[in-house]
């Protein structure tokens, strides 16, 4: 599985804003780590208690559809990368996607515990800081 550089002008175009929170989804974020989506989820289930409702929560259908429109007229360089990022790791379609907000984010390099984890959760958090500013 190819990895993302955590760089802020690769990161910008995968956050989103979902319930009045800009969120990350789960198998953007797999990608980012360099794991399988399932694999970051398992890891969240076993650590359930870690992830409050304002850490992370799952789409609606409505949510998911108006994420998947919205890439659809982004800009062409957004579009592509979010495309190859969806299908390269989220192999259950059926499934809704798990979003998670800046301290959900924060708590995974707890619960992943690894060296890439700290390098994307650093990269993640200096990104979220122009895209906070501009949902104001």
């Amino acid at each position: 599985m190819a990895k993302i550089a955590p760089r802020p002008e690769n990161l910008a175009p995968l956050v989103h804003a979902v319930r009045g929170e800009k969120v990350l989804l789960d198998a953007d974020l797999a990608v980012l780590y360099g794991v399988a989506t399932k694999v970051l989820n398992q890891a969240v289930k076993r650590n359930r208690d870690r992830f409050p409702a304002d850490f992370m929560f799952q789409l609606t259908v409505g949510e998911w559809e108006a994420l998947r429109s919205q890439s659809v007229t982004a800009s062409a360089t957004a579009a592509v990368m979010r495309s190859q990022i969806v299908t390269a790791s989220r192999r259950n379609v059926g499934a809704l996607p798990y979003a998670f907000t800046e301290q959900g984010i924060a708590m995974l390099s707890s619960v992943l515990r690894s060296p890439r984890a700290v390098e994307v959760n650093i990269a993640i958090m200096r990104s979220l800081e122009p895209f906070v500013c501009s949902l104001h």
